[in-house]
């Protein structure tokens, strides 16, 4: 497995290409506001995009989305709870200031919590786990095998998802995070939506959010 870390746009948004190298094949994470580069950089891979995961339906986490299932033709996953969000991208951009983007094409498959969703035919397959707060459909996908998370903008290096957008939660994303998160073990490396990536135990040692509001490592 190798993961592509791509960082794009005014928000510095973490998209993620997920590849199969034997398989040569890769699932796109959160494609963002830079499509163009988010294409070159699957271009790079060889590798055929067989899935657009969306961790949530935030502006800067789906800006790409029309173009990039337009030119790979791969399908878009999205958990219904965040479908109304992912509908309402023109007016998230208007409340802060940008010009408003085309609508997006609806999605083709709803993440299921419980389930699994894979790359390479199975050789990589993730484990779907719902953790609203910052949003009401935001998840993580776990993939157990190689120790990793996608944890959209649930949980950051030193950080929190922000819950002051409308369907977040503080309350309901803390919850989301002791369950679903810090139940992984501490070697997990945690991808997240924005800044550099890190590992369940230093976050469950250092982030300040978590030892102050869930208890102490």
């Amino acid at each position: 497995m190798k993961i592509v870390a791509i960082p794009n746009g005014a928000f510095a948004q973490n998209c993620y290409l997920v590849v199969d190298e034997a398989a040569r094949e890769c699932a796109i994470v959160d494609p963002g506001e830079e499509a163009g580069l988010i294409l070159h950089k699957v271009a790079e891979t060889g590798a055929r995009p067989v899935a657009i995961w969306l961790t949530h339906a935030h502006l800067d986490h789906v800006l790409g989305v029309g173009r990039v299932a337009a030119e790979t033709g791969a399908p878009v996953w999205l958990h219904p709870a965040d479908r109304p969000l992912y509908d309402a991208v023109p007016e998230q951009a208007a409340w802060i200031g940008l010009p408003g983007p085309p609508r997006l094409p609806a999605p083709d498959h709803p993440f299921v919590p419980g389930g699994r969703v894979q790359v390479g035919g199975g050789g990589l397959a993730f484990d779907v786990r719902h953790t609203p707060g910052h949003s009401p459909g935001s998840v993580c996908l776990v993939e157990r095998a190689h120790g990793i998370v996608f944890a959209g903008d649930v949980m950051f290096a030193g950080s929190i998802g922000r819950t002051d957008l409308p369907g977040g939660d503080f309350d309901t994303l803390m919850r989301s995070i002791e369950h679903e998160l810090l139940s992984l073990p501490d070697s997990t490396i945690l991808y997240s939506g924005h800044g550099p990536e890190t590992t369940i135990g230093r976050e469950r040692r250092t982030n300040p959010f978590i030892t102050g509001a869930v208890g102490p490592a």
